[in-house]
């Protein structure tokens, strides 16, 4: 590592947390082991603190110092740190940015991102580190922000800034239209020219245009000089210096010209105060734009933040209190009146009434509510009124994990940017290059005067190149993109799930609870000579009324709607993707698939015929077994998703290959496949077994798995990108790179259109963003002009400047009208009041 832009000697001092240590063994393994781990100079370990502290040298990195803790057999405590960052402006800005971060010890990553003005950096954690990061940023002469209220303040923020630029516009606007009146309305009309020679004089101009552009530089332009010159002293020029520099050369050259013209070769004595002028006021003009375009793409996080109400009807010691909804703690009990939103996730204690949780399941049918039932804060209310519990409040509620969601997936970096940022980190100094080896050719080879021309063109290449627009062509369009995507009831929770699920080639969709309802019922019983059907059921089901299993819940049930009492069982023993067994009334039960009984040693020849026809029908078998005898054929079936035949279709049509991964025997998996419309079914997969199918299936392609359950998510974890129904289960949706806030599946084809519409408008971005600058770059420093002596005038340069970063956010901004594919019309997960 390097060291810091503003390091003492006592900077390069570590200290950092370790785990896992029990004796001081363990603390001399951890001191050997980062003893010899590169750049550290001295290492000591404190087993009461659990903490280490190093000596560092500058080679240091904190990335091999984390490496020989975990391979001597402990664990570095690694934590993320978020902090907003003020002031940037270019993709330069980013770099010097992550640069400095980099340069604290103990960061092992810094991530940057422009269109949120956030910082992501996990470190090594330890006393001061944030303290440390948020002073590396101001060192670097940028301004650390806090970001806790980030949805509360961030858009105050912006409107700040939209504020200040506003009036530092009508200021430079002000102080512009007089000196381009001045120096460009003699050339364009010569009786305007006459008239000022006749009534103000040349001089006299000269002097009026200079005074103004003196203010014009010293007030609104201001900025670009402070910011500027700032990096440029710390070696690392950004867009402001560029500015700077450009608006700078223009106005010395000038004022040379104004008050000293002999200094200056003859015939080359010109003034260029309207070149000045409009180029501060037309950079200014873009950043109000982008500020503005930017606002509006972080407008999702707005919007749902805008969903939780801001008062709660909260009961307190006897009485009841209007508290912020911030307020409400955990075992509070909280009243909702007809027509209010919910403030927090909690569980009804009494009173009914029907809520809207269209926000969640796409549905838009109210769902009724009663006591012990579940509600979610940020739904809306019916007409009825009820108190609840409050259960999960704060940051803890499903709105708030909603919003983290899209935070984290808008502040990502995808793969792609990594290119980006290799070239926007020399893109500045070689640019400036550029421009002093345009003013050399010109004053070596140029016509007469070959000051005005070699200054003039070397002005306007500085001008002209954008950094911005490579800054902002990637992130500005994930933020618009997760915004839309979150509407529409698709969350990524990892940013880099967004470039992968375009790339992906095949979708896997688990069954049960996925493509069906999860919810079987028992359709079929057959009975084996020598057993009464109505004992049998009520044996078997008195076994799987201790199962969690669905299919177990369709045979209790079954067994309930005979008036079939269960029985207690003992020694259960449930065997994953087998069955379950356990002793009732001394009886030995077994019941599951095929499978188990052929591991019991038990045959269904019996069963055959009526197993082989249930299985054509789609029906699912399992088999109970009594005291080592198969006694019953037992045949569920679980009902396909209204929505999962058309999801698939509309998969098809984005070009897709489609499969199933499923326990279910091969028949009737195969008859729910032909019934979707499925590609290619994999069945009798056992849940340790489905990662294995997911790697087969893969095949050299991208391929992205759907699924609900616990059994899930390993495969979900091993897909290139995985999706979580977000109905399933939470350790489903922890493994997922993207969750679907419903069951609805038209979500699978809305998150793959979105992700696809996504990547084509980064490639657009960065097209224009580096098209433009190898285009007009060139063009700025006077290429045509042997041809047909075309040259671009510094104040062109800032308006096509300008113009190249407004594009490319407002080319994000069309991510906003994004519509899901014509046969996936999912209704709006997230679609309230506050959401478009």
């Amino acid at each position: 590592m390097t060291e810091s832009l503003a390091t003492a000697a006592s900077d390069r001092e570590l200290a950092f947390e370790v785990s896992g240590m029990t004796c001081a063994s363990c603390v001399a393994h951890v001191e050997k082991a980062l003893a010899r781990a590169p750049g550290v100079a001295a290492a000591s370990v404190n087993l009461a603190t659990e903490r280490a502290n190093l000596r560092l040298t500058p080679e240091a990195d904190a990335t091999k110092i984390a490496e020989a803790v975990t391979e001597a057999g402990y664990e570095p405590v690694v934590e993320t740190y978020d902090l907003g960052v003020g002031g940037m402006t270019c993709a330069s800005c980013v770099a010097h940015v992550e640069k400095a971060l980099r340069s604290v010890p103990g960061v092992i990553e810094a991530s940057v991102n422009l269109a949120t003005e956030r910082a992501s950096v996990r470190a090594l954690k330890g006393p001061g580190r944030f303290e440390a990061l948020r002073q590396a940023v101001s060192s670097a002469g940028y301004e650390p922000r806090e970001i806790e209220s980030a949805l509360a303040s961030g858009k105050d923020a912006r409107e700040e800034e939209a504020q200040a630029l506003s009036r530092r516009l009508v200021l430079a606007a002000a102080l512009t239209a007089p000196v381009f009146v001045l120096e460009m309305g003699g050339h364009l009309i010569p009786a305007f020219h006459e008239w000022i020679m006749a009534n103000i004089g040349h001089d006299n101009a000269q002097y009026v245009s200079f005074v103004l552009t003196s203010l014009l530089l010293a007030l609104p332009g201001r900025v670009f000089f402070q910011k500027g010159l700032a990096t440029l002293l710390h070696g690392a020029p950004d867009m402001n210096a560029l500015v700077a520099v450009g608006a700078a050369s223009a106005y010395l050259f000038s004022a040379v010209s104004t008050f000293a013209p002999q200094l200056l070769p003859a015939g080359s004595a010109h003034v260029y105060y309207e070149s000045a002028c409009v180029i501060v006021t037309l950079i200014l003009l873009g950043r109000l734009l982008e500020t503005r375009a930017k606002g509006r793409a972080a407008g999702a996080i707005a919007a749902l933040a805008a969903l939780a109400p801001r008062v709660a009807h909260v009961e307190r010691d006897g009485e009841t209190l209007d508290v912020p909804t911030q307020e409400v703690r955990a075992g509070d009990v909280v009243l909702v009146r007809p027509g209010e939103r919910i403030p927090a996730d909690g569980v009804v204690l009494r009173g009914a009434s029907h809520v809207d949780e269209s926000m969640i399941t796409g549905e838009p049918a109210p769902v009724a509510k009663s006591p012990g039932s579940s509600v979610t804060g940020a739904t809306v209310n019916g007409t009825g009124a009820f108190a609840f519990e409050a259960k999960r409040v704060g940051a803890d509620t499903f709105l708030a994990g909603v919003i983290r969601m899209v935070e984290e997936a808008q502040g990502a970096k995808l793969p792609i940017q990594a290119r980006v940022d290799r070239v926007t980190a020399v893109f500045v100094p070689v640019v400036f290059a550029i421009a002093a080896a345009t003013f050399l050719v010109w004053m070596l080879a140029g016509p007469e005067p070959r000051l005005s021309f070699a200054l003039v063109n070397a002005v306007a290449v500085l001008i002209v190149a954008c950094p911005c627009a490579m800054g902002l062509a990637t992130p500005a369009a994930i933020m618009t993109g997760t915004g839309r995507a979150a509407e529409l009831g698709v969350l990524f929770r990892k940013g880099e799930a967004l470039q992968t699920l375009g790339e992906a080639r095949l979708i896997a969709f688990d069954k049960t609870g996925t493509l069906t309802f999860g919810k079987p019922r028992l359709t079929d019983i057959v009975v084996a000579p020598g057993f009464k059907a109505d004992e049998a059921l009520r044996l078997a089901a008195s076994v799987e009324a201790l199962s969690e299993h669905p299919v177990a819940s369709a045979i209790v049930a079954a067994a309930k709607e005979k008036g079939l009492p269960a029985a207690p069982c003992r020694e259960f023993a449930a065997v994953p993707g087998m069955g379950a067994r356990g002793f009732v009334e001394g009886k030995r039960i077994a019941i599951g698939a095929e499978r188990f009984m052929a591991a019991l040693g038990l045959s269904t020849a019996v069963f055959s015929e009526a197993a082989k026809k249930l299985a054509e029908e789609g029906r699912t078998a399992l088999y109970a077994a009594i005291d080592g005898r198969p006694a019953l054929l037992l045949c569920v079936s679980d009902a396909v998703k209204p929505s999962s035949a058309a999801a698939i279709a509309a998969l098809h049509g984005l070009g897709l290959q489609v499969a199933m991964i499923t326990g279910d025997h091969e028949r009737p998996a195969r008859a729910i496949g032909q019934e979707v419309g499925i590609d290619e079914v994999v069945a009798g997969v056992l849940p340790d077994g489905k990662v294995a199918a997911v790697e087969r299936l893969r095949e050299g392609r991208k391929l992205a798995f759907v699924g609900d359950g616990v059994n899930d998510a390993p495969a979900l974890a091993a897909a290139d990108v995985g999706l979580a129904i977000g109905t399933g289960t939470d350790v489903a949706i922890e493994a997922a790179d993207v969750v679907l806030m419903s069951g609805d599946l038209a979500k699978v084809p809305t998150a793959v259109a979105i992700s696809r519409a996504t990547m084509t408008n980064i490639a657009q971005n960065l097209f224009w963003a580096f098209g433009y600058n190898i285009v007009l770059i060139p063009v700025a420093a006077g290429a045509l002009y042997p041809i047909n002596g075309t040259l671009f005038s510094p104040m062109l340069a800032a308006g096509a400047m300008a113009f190249s970063s407004i594009f490319v956010v407002t080319n994000a901004l069309r991510l906003k009208r994004f519509q899901p594919p014509p046969s996936a019309e999912p209704r709006s997960a997230l679609q309230s009041g506050a959401i478009a």
